[in-house]
């Protein structure tokens, strides 16, 4: 096939939201099967790419530039729609997070850290990124608690 007609990727393994610059989280199958209908997953090349930015519409992207926006998800995930729960597999949701932050005792995060080590978790397949949520939830915890930006 003649290279002219080929856009080449522009970075190493390296997805960057064609909307909001920001860099993706590349993804394998499983997510993608989970939250797309087949017409759409046909819609994008083999490279794809989750945007994690929470105020970009954009989900799902691949390096030539073809977009899955979230209006076309099967489903609300976060942390595009806050209302979203924050974990996929164990439902773990923002309110959870903060009622541990409040009462000073990280019990529902420590709960989500033994199911997210145990053959129940499905990260791999129901997070729309494809990865555990665990670190966001951590992340979470601290900044409620005025630990972290």
């Amino acid at each position: 096939m003649n290279k002219a007609f080929i856009k080449e990727n522009d970075g190493a393994d390296q997805g960057f939201c064609p909307r909001c610059g920001q860099a993706g989280i590349a993804v394998d199958e499983a997510p993608l099967e989970t939250h797309l209908p087949p017409e759409l997953r046909a819609t994008l090349g083999r490279s794809v790419y989750w945007c994690d930015h929470p105020d970009c519409r954009v989900a799902y992207f691949d390096n030539f530039d073809a977009v899955v926006g979230v209006e076309s998800l099967r489903g609300p995930v976060a942390p595009k729609d806050p209302a979203a729960p924050l974990c996929s597999c164990f439902g773990v949701t923002y309110d959870d997070v903060q009622e541990d932050a409040e009462e000073g005792k990280p019990t529902r995060i420590r709960e989500l850290y033994r199911r997210s080590q145990s053959p129940e978790a499905a990260c791999g397949r129901l997070a729309p990124s494809g990865r555990c949520c665990l670190p966001s939830v951590q992340k979470l915890y601290f900044q409620l608690r005025g630990g972290i930006d």
